[in-house]
């Protein structure tokens, strides 16, 4: 890939767009900012096809589809890269090397597996927990590197491919099936050999030794799912409730036995929800409006996840023709759920249903949201060349859709998520020469520093397994947490012979620069997952033969210092293929995040949640 000569990559990892400008309002036309650092010319590679040329005609500019928003689907197959020859070879950057059926092999054996995807020690290992990768899945989460999205056009459509093992199935805990204990609920095994069909000797907690925490509860899939299995959406915990959706239904299960407090049947399929409820526990998600593969997410269902009440519901309003042919993603901040979709927004208030404000006039229009302690909006504005987009970030009123201020980056890059709300850190890509970059902004929406990792690095995130047809999610990333003033991220795993590590990663949110690192325990993963009494909250992933745990990082770095060890006697039984987990109240919950099977029995085995405690 050729690169204007007079560009040069700076010393680090990062590389995002350097001089973007701020208003109070969107902003008037100006001088375009400096280029964002480029890294050197990479080996020649295939181009991937392109999309298409010619966009809808009522929506020339904006509305186009966000390739680093997009999440690749199940089974599309992951080539291994590698990072550019030159001087920075060493350092993929802090996001990504060259990946996709285009890039090279860096070996005879390839690349090992990232960070979370599954990885065979040995024959009939689990595979590990969690998932991970940057905006172009299941690559390093590098900021200068060249990460390869492929586009394949199917059915009209354009898929952002740049993961593969999604299909794949986490081995069946066999010896977890049977006949219920009649006492509780017909999926929850309570961890004392009577539940889930165990035999009395195969109790879960049979094998824990001095100092490791309990298991309190397992449940199994009871919902005969479609061919392809479904997401599972949350969890949130409110109160004694843990509540999840998936397919069809919503449910609140009892933190303290597992046991189902409600469930709320839902009409057709469920197909998006925010990552926070209200401070009341109410939440709105998306349901399709019909049960046929026609059928549009664009139905809005309110519920009150203490008691599992359904509250208001109403249709999406379309705003033009083209409206709706997209995903659309929801965010919650105070009493406001945003919808966004390609090039066309809504606001709703969650406690009424009330619409509060929708797309506004002009050539910026918000397509997606992050929510929380406020209300982030990513912008496409019109221009003459979807190939070189302009993107805004603006801080939104929830109450009236104001913007607040407005960030604007050079040309040609796109925000791709809101990894941080309140201190605001944002990622964006560069799709035509596939690089990312992470800034910090300030509370007025200036530029605060611009994320530098050091050579050798390998940040990653983690943001889901799922793909959007256009459309795109702007929050629920993990694998990253924030303060006031740092910002943490775990890396791709290190691997070095049959062991699996990693660290987490300290920046200076003022300066962007590298303040410590802290590794994982040896042949060990770790996911930051939030800040917890001023300390950095981490979950040490299970291997082949040690159990996961909940642990914390000092501000200042250090080991970690672990609050709950899982039994290492389940570890075969925790480590999901792909899952989230979630600390609350002393117990750890880990959920997995979707459910899919070949065939009915095997479906109604897998375990879809665990509860640990002491």
């Amino acid at each position: 890939m050729t690169q204007p000569p007079s560009q040069q990559p700076p010393q680090g990892g990062f590389g995002a767009p350097q001089d973007p400008q701020s208003t109070p309002q969107p902003p008037q036309p100006q001088s375009p900012p400096a280029a964002p650092p480029q890294m050197p010319p990479a080996p020649p590679q295939t181009p991937p096809p392109g999309p298409p040329q010619t966009p809808p005609p009522t929506q020339p500019g904006y509305g186009y589809p966000q390739a680093p928003g997009a999440q690749p689907g199940y089974g599309y197959p992951q080539a291994p890269g590698q990072p550019a020859p030159g001087p920075y070879a060493q350092q993929p950057g802090p996001y990504g090397a060259p990946s996709g059926p285009y890039a090279p092999q860096p070996g005879p054996y390839g690349q090992q597996p990232g960070y979370g995807y599954p990885q065979q020690q040995y024959p009939g290992a689990p595979a590990p927990g969690g998932s991970g990768g940057g905006p172009f899945k299941g690559k390093p989460a590098v900021i200068i590197g060249a990460a390869v999205a492929v586009l394949l056009v199917v059915g009209g459509g354009i898929f952002f491919a740049t993961s593969g093992g999604d299909d794949e199935k986490k081995p069946v805990a066999k010896s977890s099936s049977g006949a219920p204990d009649p006492s509780t609920s017909p999926t929850v095994d309570q961890g004392d050999g009577k539940g889930d069909g165990r035999e009395a000797n195969d109790d879960l907690n049979a094998g824990r030794k001095d100092g490791e925490a309990k298991v309190l509860w397992l449940t199994k899939n009871d919902v005969d799912l479609p061919r392809n299995g479904a997401d599972v959406y949350g969890p949130w915990i409110v109160g004694d409730t843990l509540v999840k959706g998936m397919y069809r239904s919503v449910v609140g299960y009892s933190v303290a036995d597992g046991k189902e407090k409600w469930k709320l049947p839902l009409p057709a399929d469920m197909c998006a929800a925010p990552g926070t409820a209200t401070a009341d526990g109410k939440i709105v998600i998306g349901v399709k409006d019909g049960t046929t593969d026609k059928a549009n997410c664009a139905s809005l269902q309110m519920i009150d996840l203490n008691t599992g009440k359904a509250g208001w519901k109403k249709a999406v309003k379309k705003n033009g023709t083209w409206d709706m042919l997209s995903d659309i993603g929801l965010a919650i901040s105070g009493d406001t759920v945003t919808v966004g979709r390609t090039s066309n927004s809504n606001a709703y208030r969650v406690s009424d249903g009330k619409e509060l404000f929708g797309k506004p006039s002009g050539d910026c229009q918000p397509f997606a949201f992050a929510g929380g302690p406020k209300l982030i909006a990513a912008v496409s504005c019109r221009t003459d060349d979807v190939d070189n987009p302009q993107h805004q970030v603006q801080e939104i009123d929830p109450a009236t859709g104001k913007a607040k201020w407005t960030y604007q980056p050079k040309r040609g890059w796109e925000i791709d998520k809101v990894y941080s709300v309140s201190p605001l850190v944002v990622s964006l890509t560069q799709r035509e020469e596939k690089k990312w970059g992470i800034l910090a902004l300030k509370e007025n929406g200036t530029l605060r520093s611009q994320l530098v990792s050091d050579k050798g690095d390998n940040p990653a995130v983690d943001c889901g397994h799922d793909f959007s047809v256009f459309g795109q999610q702007l929050e629920g990333c993990s694998g990253l947490a924030a303060d006031a003033n740092t910002f943490y991220m775990m890396t791709e795993d290190d691997t070095s012979g049959t062991g699996r590590t990693n660290k987490v990663i300290a920046f200076d949110l003022n300066t962007g620069k590298t303040k410590w690192k802290s590794p994982a325990p040896a042949e060990r993963t770790m996911k930051p997952l939030r800040m917890e009494g001023g300390n950095v909250l981490v979950y040490l992933e299970p291997s082949y033969d040690k159990g996961g745990a909940i642990a914390t990082i000092a501000p200042t770095g250090g080991a970690p210092k672990v609050l709950l060890q899982h039994p290492d006697s389940t570890t075969r039984i925790e480590n999901f293929f792909s899952s989230k987990t979630v600390y609350a109240g002393g117990r750890s919950f880990v959920v997995s995040d979707r459910v899919s099977a070949s065939n009915d029995e095997e479906e109604k085995e897998q375990t879809t949640m665990m509860a640990f405690g002491k």
